[in-house]
């Protein structure tokens, strides 16, 4: 278990910095990634659909991780794990950026689909100690820093597209980058042991109450899929935005999805757990309908932005109900979780590409309009 209070030598607002800083870069490597799907695409010559089917590796590779983190956290401690294979994402991101047919492509964003989950598990289960240690919710402000790193990528994407700058020298800068961060932060992490159960199953079946968590997040990480893998291709090919401009649309999701995180905690507190489902349902629904309806940089730029404050709360606040699970260890609780909602991401990415082969692209962000309203819907069942 995780130490509390001064048992760890240090404050706790310390490990809240450090976690929070483990945040930052694992946002930091995915959207970096994010941000340069256009030119991969160009450079690489891929089609709609080939995309779609390239980016399928990513969610295999996440779901493939998902059983083996969340026992190895339980096994050997969630400190252990998230500096290993932070270093080892990181690495990762500079082979993506290296890669010269469709099937190297696939290959290495199968890893770093892989590398990525037991970041996300371990570093999820820092942040249970972290809400432990404080006694309140303050699981959404650190999703909110890793948005926050997907807005700062997401510029630097840009910036780099538009001084034609290739993936491999700007993913090689932020490996240094994080190298750099995680050394200076590295001794503030919450020290942890194995939990319980350790030489457990890989996979432990999710209970009831975790099954509707994991289907609200089910629905909301198909809606994250489609921004985060084709927002950059929906402003290039539908918007027609200019060279400089394509990153925007991705830049003002992540801003407002950073922004939404921030402010979750307090708004449960103030609205209720149900009402920031509904909220955050239909402002996903309805921010999607005005970017396939009203086509244009101002109005996709405005559709984005309240998708991007729609799915801000959700999975947050579904990670955070799930690691205080009473019957399993909070990383094996999070793995079981993870493993529904990222069937979301499974599935979104390259059905949007299938879609905009057979019908177009602005079809398919039309269906995961629709899928949207699941969030409201199964929030309304949710028992505050």
């Amino acid at each position: 278990m995780i130490h509390q209070g001064g048992l760890t030598g240090h404050p706790r607002h310390v490990h809240r910095a450090a976690v929070g800083a483990l945040f930052f870069l694992q946002g930091l490597c995915f959207a970096s990634w994010a941000s340069r799907i256009p030119t991969i695409q160009q450079r690489l010559g891929l089609s709609e659909a080939a995309l779609g089917v390239a980016l399928l590796a990513l969610p295999a590779g996440s779901m493939t991780s998902l059983p083996f983190a969340g026992w190895l956290v339980a096994k050997r401690g969630s400190r252990q794990v998230v500096l290993g294979a932070m270093v080892l994402y990181g690495v990762v991101l500079t082979g993506l950026g290296a890669v010269d047919s469709l099937a190297g492509l696939m290959g290495v964003l199968y890893l770093f689909g892989f590398a990525g989950n037991q970041v996300n598990i371990a570093v999820n289960t820092q942040a249970v100690g972290v809400e432990a240690l404080y006694g309140r919710s303050v699981m959404a402000s650190f999703h909110g820093l890793w948005s926050l790193a997907g807005f700062v990528a997401a510029g630097v994407g840009a910036a780099m597209m538009g001084w034609g700058v290739a993936p491999l020298p700007h993913f090689v800068g932020t490996l240094g980058l994080l190298l750099a961060a995680l050394a200076a932060s590295a001794s503030f992490i919450l020290p942890d042991g194995p939990g319980r159960n350790p030489e457990g199953k890989l996979l432990t079946l999710p209970d009831k109450s975790l099954w509707g968590l994991g289907m609200l997040a089910f629905c909301c990480m198909i809606c994250e899929g489609a921004m985060f893998d084709w927002s950059g291709v929906y402003f290039q090919r539908v918007v027609h935005a200019e060279p400089g401009q394509v990153g925007l649309g991705y830049a003002v999701f992540t801003a407002s999805m950073a922004t939404g995180r921030f402010l979750a905690d307090g708004l449960v507190q103030r609205l209720s757990l149900r009402r920031v489902f509904q909220l955050s349902g239909g402002l996903i629904a309805v921010g999607l309908m005005t970017a396939v309806l009203l086509p244009s940089l101002p109005t996709a730029l405005l559709g984005f932005l309240m998708v991007g404050f729609g799915v801000s709360s959700v999975v947050p606040l579904v990670y955070g109900a799930a690691g205080r699970s009473k019957t399993i260890p909070a990383g094996v609780a999070l793995a079981a979780v993870s493993t529904i909602g990222f069937l979301g991401f499974l599935i979104g990415p390259p059905l949007i590409g299938f879609i905009a082969e057979v019908v177009s692209l602005r079809g398919s962000f039309t269906l995961i309009a629709c899928l949207g309203l699941g969030v409201a819907i199964l929030g309304s069942r949710k028992a505050d």
